[in-house]
């Protein structure tokens, strides 16, 4: 039976602002709802693995709808980091920061991480996935033009992958494609699977 067909008696909420990240669960043939949005405190322990932080981060995200959820809701929450040179490269607060940011990815490989965590009244659960991105050397006028014209400003290391700078400066990914867009549909497919 396909899953779409097993969560039937279901009623799959996703919680989050992103665009992308709705495009992706759509791709899945999935049904779902926008859950209403909750604030979370997105703060980590200082001595946490950079590697734990996704994870850690969706599990706080999940935990400020755990009073919300009705029998039979399957709620989904994620969070993405982008992990380069030793440190996490959040959203950018502004174009210097952004700058910075692509300057650092420049010529280097760097990792995303997305934690997700399925919750039901009764349950929850987390995974995280990891993928590796490598640019080629990119010039200052490069990184500037991509910041002036597509604002990357609401992404994680300041870029998205589906777009211009996707195309022209991305030489290699190991791992999921889509995890760099914010949400591993493959292996959520998969873990839904085994979650219901």
């Amino acid at each position: 039976m396909l899953l779409k067909d097993r969560l039937k008696h279901y009623r799959l909420l996703l919680a989050s602002k992103s665009p992308r990240r709705r495009e992706l669960l759509a791709g899945c043939g999935l049904e779902f709802e926008i859950a209403e949005g909750r604030d979370a405190e997105e703060v980590f322990p200082a001595d946490m693995p950079l590697g734990d932080v996704a994870e850690y981060l969706s599990k706080l995200k999940s935990d400020a709808y755990a009073d919300t959820l009705s029998v039979g809701d399957i709620l989904i929450t994620a969070d993405t980091v982008v992990i380069a040179s030793g440190e996490i490269l959040g959203k950018p607060h502004d174009r210097e920061d952004a700058v910075r940011m692509l300057s650092t990815l420049s010529g280097a490989t760097h990792e995303v991480v997305t934690g997700v965590t399925l919750r039901t009244t009764d349950k929850a659960q987390s995974f995280s996935c990891h993928s590796k991105v490598t640019f080629r050397d990119l010039t200052s006028e490069e990184i500037e033009h991509y910041i002036d014209t597509f604002r990357p400003y609401d992404k994680a290391g300041a870029y998205g992958i589906q777009e211009w700078i996707g195309y022209v400066a991305i030489s290699g990914i190991e791992g999921s494609f889509y995890n760099v867009m914010g949400l591993p549909v493959q292996r959520l497919y998969v873990e839904l699977e085994k979650f219901v």
